[in-house]
């Protein structure tokens, strides 16, 4: 893991309201981050692609540009486009939960939530990331090759952009080929959730991860009423 990662991560967290800015990065900074603010998404955008930050804190509802906009033009950019993006909504309809996560998001949480949450989800998504350097591994399944120290991912040789979070679950599940993975476990170990939550945001993951994959999608078994598995075919 990089001594920067250890010691101070950075972390951009854009929201318009001034209240909750100071909120989350005076409990951030407290948790030992280096803090990064934004209250609009075109500032948000410009910081993100100057400071290449370590993770991100999105509001959905902000000015001129919107946190959605905001986290699809960011996974678009190949400069930005691996940074872990945690949505922080007020918004209580699921379909705003979705959205947010079928964009690119990594994770969301539903305001009004509590300061020692969202630093204990900036902690899992960021150790998440780091992964890599604490289980060096690479290993090839047909035209499918996974690089873990190098989060690279490649079919048929042709490089996949995937988010921490896809390439996480991409990896846990390619380890354990062949055994069936539950909703519930993957949310346990590639989100690191104790509390599970609804299951359905590793539906959406996983639709999003197949079809980064294209043909290597097969590899990706879903077993009805309970969850996925990888398979060697």
């Amino acid at each position: 893991m990089s001594t920067k990662t250890r010691v101070m991560a950075k972390v951009l967290v854009v929201d318009d309201e001034p209240d909750a800015l100071e909120l989350v990065s005076f409990n951030l900074k407290a948790a030992g981050y280096d803090v990064v603010t934004a209250d609009d998404g075109n500032e948000a955008l410009r910081k993100a692609r100057q400071q290449v930050p370590d993770l991100i804190l999105l509001d959905v509802m902000l000015p001129e540009v919107d946190g959605l906009e905001v986290c699809k033009l960011l996974r678009r950019d190949p400069a930005t486009s691996g940074i872990p993006i945690i949505m922080l909504t007020a918004k209580a309809a699921e379909i705003d939960r979705v959205l947010g996560l079928e964009l690119g998001a990594d994770d969301y949480i539903t305001k009004p939530f509590s300061p020692r949450e969202l630093t204990l989800r900036v902690k899992n998504i960021l150790k998440r990331r780091n992964a890599a350097d604490e289980k060096p591994d690479q290993f090839s399944i047909g035209d499918l090759f996974i690089d873990v120290p190098r989060h690279l991912v490649t079919v048929a040789r042709k490089r996949i952009d995937l988010t921490a979070t896809e390439f996480k679950l991409l990896t846990v599940l390619a380890l354990r080929r062949g055994r069936v993975q539950s909703r519930e476990q993957l949310l346990r170990d590639v989100w690191e959730y104790d509390n599970i939550i609804d299951t359905r945001t590793v539906d959406t993951h996983m639709r999003r991860l197949r079809e980064k994959l294209g043909g290597a999608c097969r590899y990706l078994d879903t077993v009805r009423g309970v969850g996925y598995r990888f398979i060697e075919n």
